[in-house]
């Protein structure tokens, strides 16, 4: 089991058979470590947000944390590691919160699913911590998180297996390449909006979302 950490204590796993990295050097234990770790990923995101990737030391995440710097190698081997870690922490993050509104039963049709998601991601630029400059790690590497499939491609995979669990109507051997091509667009024209405007240019994102929905209702209905 891989573990990333929330801004709480417990740990939330994800199955390597999904996504076969480990960042985690050990699985902290005891609760002083979990809160330990926790320390360093909230301090890596706040990081990201002021001085950026590159930037980025260990020793800065270290005194930001609180920690000693051989706490930080404890647990990871270097600064991508520590990266890779809060971008799957944000992942997760990203597929409950869209898998909650799923659940709660306000869309009938999947497309409309996809622009929950939009809006989720959106709201996630906003408000969680370095995931405007870090998104799901494209800027560290393409394949940060997972070694053979880019970063959009692994966000198409697992949005896939929520719609084909909650939606009868999802086929993924039908509506998988047009899902595909839905999650880039919006991508790139989300990416456009925040750096237009640190808050989101509103024009750009009304586009993405109006863009996406047309293009998927012309391939999928």
């Amino acid at each position: 089991m891989l573990v990333v950490l929330d801004r709480g204590f417990r740990i939330r796993g994800v199955r390597v058979a999904t996504l076969a990295v480990r960042p985690l050097r050990r699985v902290p234990v005891q609760m002083r470590s979990v809160a330990r770790v926790q320390r360093m990923l909230d301090a890596c995101a706040d990081l990201i947000d002021e001085i950026g990737y590159e930037a980025l030391t260990t020793t800065l995440l270290a005194e930001r944390a609180g920690v000693a710097i051989g706490s930080v190698y404890q647990f990871f081997p270097d600064k991508r590691a520590v990266v890779q870690a809060l971008t799957l922490r944000n992942l997760e993050a990203y597929l409950e919160r869209l898998s909650r509104r799923v659940t709660e039963g306000q869309f009938t049709v999947w497309w409309d699913a996809v622009d929950a998601g939009i809006d989720e991601y959106i709201e996630m630029h906003r408000t969680v911590p370095g995931f405007s400059a870090l998104h799901f790690g494209d800027v560290v590497d393409r394949y940060l998180l997972d070694e053979e499939l880019d970063n959009n491609a692994v966000i198409s995979d697992r949005l896939a297996r929520l719609l084909a669990t909650r939606f009868r109507g999802f086929d993924p051997a039908r509506s998988g390449f047009p899902l595909m091509i839905a999650i880039e667009a919006a991508d790139a024209l989300i990416k456009l909006a925040f750096r237009r405007d640190p808050k989101g240019d509103d024009l750009v994102l009304a586009e993405a979302r109006s863009l996406v929905r047309e293009y998927l209702h012309r391939h999928v209905t």
